[in-house]
């Protein structure tokens, strides 16, 4: 197994975004074992031609999102974030669903809501 990236300067996406991204779906598709050392911040950031500061931000919002875990000096590895991230989701969904219902929308309107914000992240 082994870390596959390509950023593509002349994407809409944000470098950053373009590697948070990457390695989120192949931790997710099981392409990185959960366990996976991943490489460190500098030697990453030096092998993809980026900022070490840039691929430090990719690893912050990873680790944010339960996809990896730092483990000091030991290094930082891919989690076991299906579990992490279906809760998170689960979450999120019954906080704007309440939210939604307390601003008075009725449901269609309020899945309606859902659709674009989905669209929007999904399609951009």
């Amino acid at each position: 197994m082994s870390l596959k990236i390509v950023i593509r300067p002349t994407a809409a996406a944000a470098p950053f975004e373009q590697l948070r991204a990457q390695i989120a779906d192949q931790a997710r598709s099981g392409a990185l074992p959960v366990g996976y050392r991943l490489p460190t911040v500098r030697g990453l950031a030096d092998e993809l031609g980026l900022a070490a500061n840039t691929v430090a931000k990719a690893y912050r919002a990873l680790e944010s999102d339960g996809v990896i875990e730092t483990r000091g000096r030991n290094g930082t590895f891919v989690a076991a974030a299906g579990d992490a991230a279906d809760r998170e989701a689960a979450t999120a969904a019954t906080a704007y669903a309440e939210r939604a219902h307390r601003l008075g929308l009725d449901r269609a309107a309020a899945e309606a809501a859902v659709r674009d914000a989905l669209r929007a992240a999904y399609d951009a």
